[in-house]
């Protein structure tokens, strides 16, 4: 059998075969981030463009540093006590 008959199994190793598929160079997504007028959030989404520039296995790492973030600075906003007013008609305060 001749070497342009053989199948991938069959041909002699370091034979040349079709170029192999190189992956594409990281790049920016081009989202826009509006900011939202709160400091801490809007640092946590700036820190997405960090991922911009990494290959995709390394997305997570920074996917989930932005979600701890968010997600801590959301404990704080649940955590401030609620503002007191005079009792409603349930005995829980009204909203001012």
């Amino acid at each position: 059998m001749s070497d342009s008959m053989a199948g991938p199994a069959e041909r002699e190793p370091g034979a040349a075969g079709p170029p192999a598929h190189e992956p594409a160079a990281p790049r920016p997504l081009g989202v826009e981030r509006v900011p939202t007028g709160h400091a801490e959030v809007d640092e946590r989404l700036a820190r997405l463009a960090d991922a911009d520039h990494l290959p995709a296995d390394g997305h997570v790492e920074v996917y989930e540093d932005v979600h701890r973030g968010l997600r801590d600075a959301l404990t704080v906003l649940d955590a401030r006590p609620a503002p007191q007013g005079p009792p409603g008609p349930q005995g829980q305060p009204t909203p001012r």
